[in-house]
């Protein structure tokens, strides 16, 4: 076999991180390990499902605190755990709620509609109903990952407000002071 100088082979190739180091990485640059952040997302899928089985309804205190205490806890977690960014590590959590958000409606998407699938109006109302299907999906997908990701935006704003005007982030006042006292 020839090789030719300065350039590796196939074989002689590894990958430049293993899992472990990723995940590390990972949790050096967001301040929680992979499964915390998935689990975060998780407190928020009960919304999902009872809301697409018709369980519980807009606009009421029920469905209020469904809404709410998921990203209140996300809130919470990060400026106990005092992460590097909490802006950054709630966008990661509010994109995985998105996905899981997206998933949850793909899944109940039957049990939504009680077998009637929706339909396509204006000038789209004579397509093929499976392309109307999924054209619809399409976006309902797109919509909850837009809709997790900025959940998870705005949990991230009050978070890194919050740790700033508190101290309880790791670029917040209190760490500052406690660091000059310290010298």
């Amino acid at each position: 076999m020839s090789r030719i100088a300065g350039v590796p082979s196939v074989v002689s190739m590894t990958f430049s991180h293993s899992p472990t180091q990723t995940d590390r990485s990972l949790r050096r640059r967001l301040g929680l390990p992979l499964t915390w952040l998935i689990g975060l997302a998780l407190l928020a899928l009960p919304r999902v499902v009872l809301h697409d089985l018709g369980a519980i309804e807009e606009g009421t205190t029920l469905n209020a605190l469904f809404v709410l205490v998921p990203p209140l806890v996300w809130v919470a977690v990060v400026l106990w755990k005092r992460v590097p960014n909490a802006f950054l590590t709630l966008l990661v959590v509010g994109v995985c709620y998105g996905a899981l958000l997206a998933l949850g409606h793909q899944l109940m998407w039957d049990a939504t509609f009680g077998g009637e699938q929706p339909r396509l109006g204006g000038n789209l109302a004579g397509t093929d109903p499976e392309a109307q299907s999924l054209i619809l999906r399409t976006f309902a997908v797109g919509s909850s990952l837009v809709t997790g990701t900025l959940v998870g935006a705005i949990a991230g704003a009050v978070a890194w407000v919050l740790g700033a005007l508190t101290g309880r982030s790791p670029g917040g006042r209190g760490n500052a002071d406690e660091s000059r006292r310290r010298s």
